[in-house]
């Protein structure tokens, strides 16, 4: 497995310290987000380990239309750009449709495809054709082994900076559970893994209008994860959980952040080379 380069100052594989990407859910406002990032990166510079900055401009897969998508992709990655360069941080947001990647590589470094369009072909592509790194999040309805074709999506374009990402797969109804046999057989591949540990704890749509979570939890599958062997963590993260705008039930309160981080670079220096089977 090689490793991939992010903006020249991140690396992420198996023979590089663990990357974190965190950050909130959403951007619900210019200052909470810059003073979110504020704070991830005091934490985050103390740690033997990488940092990359997550939040989006438009969540478009909300379950109720009533609900709070972004500020939308001209205002948000005006607020991403002020981010990059002003804490000198790489920056990552989804893309929900081709037309939107041109412009979001103008500013990401990361375009990240959503667990639900992880087998768009037309987006994938365009993510590829990007030059930027692509995330795929494996869909919840996905097998481990099916994640080779969207890698491979990407790959056609001449684009090798890929990395996947585990959130769980759907267990009936408004449920997700992990399998973490996951872990090992995406990395066959040849693609870092990543864990996602706030999505992998989401009851999908389980608060009727929205979705729900087990944000408690998601320090234990990590931890799990970690013992696996994975090459980097996702985890929303916000200041009053309870009151964020989109994925609070399962978003992790900043100020266990640093706890949790620690914690999982431990268990990771403890376990085995993080080598594909």
């Amino acid at each position: 497995m090689a490793d991939v380069n992010i903006a020249d100052t991140v690396t992420v594989g198996a023979t590089s310290p663990l990357l974190f990407i965190l950050g909130p859910c959403v951007i619900e406002d210019e200052s909470s987000t810059l003073k979110i990032l504020e704070e991830l990166k005091v934490i985050t510079s103390c740690l033997p380990s990488s940092f990359l900055f997550k939040a989006s401009y438009d969540k478009a897969n909300r379950t109720s239309i009533e609900s709070f998508r972004g500020p939308g992709i001209k205002e948000g990655l005006r607020i991403l750009e002020r981010a990059k360069s002003e804490f000198g941080v790489p920056v990552l947001t989804d893309v929900h449709c081709a037309a939107d990647v041109e412009e979001v590589a103008g500013v990401a470094d990361v375009i990240q495809i959503p667990a639900f369009l992880s087998r768009q072909t037309d987006l994938l592509v365009a993510a590829g054709k990007s030059g930027c790194v692509v995330n795929i999040k494996k869909g919840q309805f996905m097998a481990p082994a099916d994640v080779a074709h969207s890698v491979e999506k990407v790959r056609s374009t001449g684009n090798t900076g890929v990395l996947l990402t585990e959130r769980g797969v759907s267990f009936g109804y408004n449920n997700l559970v992990v399998d973490f046999r996951s872990i090992p057989l995406m990395r066959r591949t040849g693609t870092p893994v990543i864990f996602d540990a706030t999505h992998s704890v989401q009851r999908p749509s389980g608060a009727g209008a929205t979705s729900g979570g087990d944000r408690e939890m998601a320090r234990y599958l990590a931890r799990g994860a970690a013992a696996v062997g994975v090459d980097g963590f996702f985890m929303e993260v916000h200041p009053d959980p309870e009151r964020a705008l989109c994925d609070g039930p399962n978003s992790v309160a900043l100020s266990d952040v640093r706890l949790i981080l620690e914690e999982l670079i431990a268990i990771e220096a403890a376990t085995p080379k993080r080598d594909p089977l």
